[in-house]
């Protein structure tokens, strides 16, 4: 992941945002060809430029027919996160929707995950059911508006952001314009 390569060679601290792109899917998801109706081109485009980033940055990528509500996985990241399984937590999701076109919006498929990076599967359920991180993510989603924040991954430092995949080049040339302090080796 770029990410563990950038803390690896910058003194940064990362601090995951939650933001959604799809708030109106539902737990069942959002066919493309709903999400897209009569910009289908849009939808080719989108789909071509993520492919080819995927491939120039070597990440496996499936072929996903719906889009899926992620609030939920939201919420159970940020417990994650207090639990030190944040970025293993964030990797199983980024793998089971991306690469294996998992539903992130079920209760038990999120479980699971949860289970994958090393969390207790009960408390995971409990987590989701009592919605334990429900505000913590209504603060992220209020941040990122307060920042104009309007795609993913977005990264932030400061006042100063950048949008989109980018390779890892254009991550450390931003950090270096941001003013941050590459590790000695």
């Amino acid at each position: 992941m770029r990410v563990e390569q950038l803390r690896k060679h910058f003194e940064i601290e990362t601090k995951w945002t939650a933001f959604l792109l799809h708030p109106e899917a539902s737990e069942d998801g959002i066919t493309f060809e709903e999400l897209y109706a009569g910009r289908s081109a849009e939808r080719q485009k989108n789909l071509l430029r993520f492919k080819k980033v995927a491939d120039e940055l070597g990440l496996p990528l499936g072929e996903r027919k719906k889009t899926y509500n992620s609030r939920l996985a939201h919420e159970l990241a940020k417990w994650a996160e207090v639990n030190g399984k944040g970025d293993l937590f964030h990797d199983a999701v980024f793998r089971a929707y991306f690469v294996d076109t998992k539903n992130i919006s079920n209760v038990d498929e999120l479980v699971s995950l949860a289970k994958s990076a090393g969390l207790p599967e009960n408390e995971a359920r409990s987590i989701l059911e009592s919605r334990t991180y429900k505000e913590a993510v209504d603060a992220d989603w209020s941040r990122s508006h307060q920042l104009g924040i309007t795609g993913v991954p977005t990264f932030v430092i400061g006042h100063q952001v950048t949008v989109g995949f980018q390779p890892y080049e254009a991550l450390e040339q931003f950090l270096k314009s941001c003013g941050v302090v590459k590790r000695k080796d």
